[in-house]
């Protein structure tokens, strides 16, 4: 499971012209699903991101997370983050997971996500054409994949 982590000033994904979710200061969390996750990936993912020290505190140091700043969260599912772009020019997504298989993962780490924060999250529609919009915090732009857990 890969997820791009984008600190916000404000976010909104729409879809044939309406947005569907929109926050203000957050996180945008852009969520791949690999053939061969789990639950497991899910919980630490989620706490890791809930837990992650991205925000500044009083003295404008990286050091409150997002539970700490009361911030707001949109999760949007993508594919694509399994791309593999080393043969050809073409990528190719064998990497990632059949929607029988991701739509539910994704699902259950918007929910994991909301019990982590205590509120609900926004979430894009699984397998619609959306137009995400964001206004990046920094810019703050994180990568975490539970394969690797750095």
């Amino acid at each position: 499971m890969r997820a791009v982590i984008q600190r916000t000033l404000e976010a909104s994904v729409t879809v044939e012209g309406q947005v569907i979710s929109e926050i203000g200061s957050g996180l945008l969390i852009l969520l791949g699903v690999e053939e061969g996750d789990n639950e497991e990936d899910i919980f630490w993912l989620a706490g890791k991101i809930a837990r992650m020290r991205i925000f500044p505190d009083d003295e404008g140091k990286m050091n409150r997370s997002i539970i700490e700043n009361g911030g707001e969260l949109i999760v949007v599912s993508q594919f694509t983050l399994h791309g593999s772009t080393k043969k050809g020019n073409r990528p190719s997504f064998l990497r990632a997971a059949a929607p029988t298989i991701s739509e539910p993962l994704y699902l259950s780490f918007c929910s994991r996500m909301e019990t982590e924060l205590g509120k609900p999250v926004g979430r894009g529609i699984f397998g619609a054409d959306m137009k995400v919009a964001l206004i990046n915090d920094g810019p703050v732009t994180l990568l975490i994949d539970t394969k690797n857990r750095e």
